[in-house]
């Protein structure tokens, strides 16, 4: 009986020792965010676009990365036609471009 009561008031004890404050509430929708004329939000319309916009330079750089990849194979000597060296600088921009977009959020 004795060691439930200590263990009662222990409990007791750490639980005063937490502190009470307000509930915390989800994070209201920011005010300052711009909505379109449609009610969407400008931001998620943007996500969107550079999402869709990501898919496609994907695939154009998996299409580019094949041929190069090609040529590559087809040529038996250490020299590359300069449409192989425009490929390599195609393919390096649209990785850089889907880079820039993934960091922007």
């Amino acid at each position: 009986m004795k060691h439930s009561f200590l263990l009662v008031s222990a409990m007791f004890t750490v639980l005063a020792q937490v502190p009470q404050g307000p509930p915390r509430l989800p994070p209201a929708p920011n005010e300052d965010e711009v909505k379109l004329p449609n009610g969407k939000s400008q931001k998620e319309e943007i996500l969107k676009a550079d999402y869709k916009q990501n898919l496609k330079d994907a695939a154009e750089l998996m299409k580019l990365a094949g041929e190069l990849k090609a040529d590559l194979e087809k040529n038996d000597r250490y020299v590359v036609s300069i449409r192989t060296l425009k490929k390599t600088e195609d393919i390096e921009k649209l990785a850089k471009n889907i880079r820039g977009r993934l960091k922007r959020y």
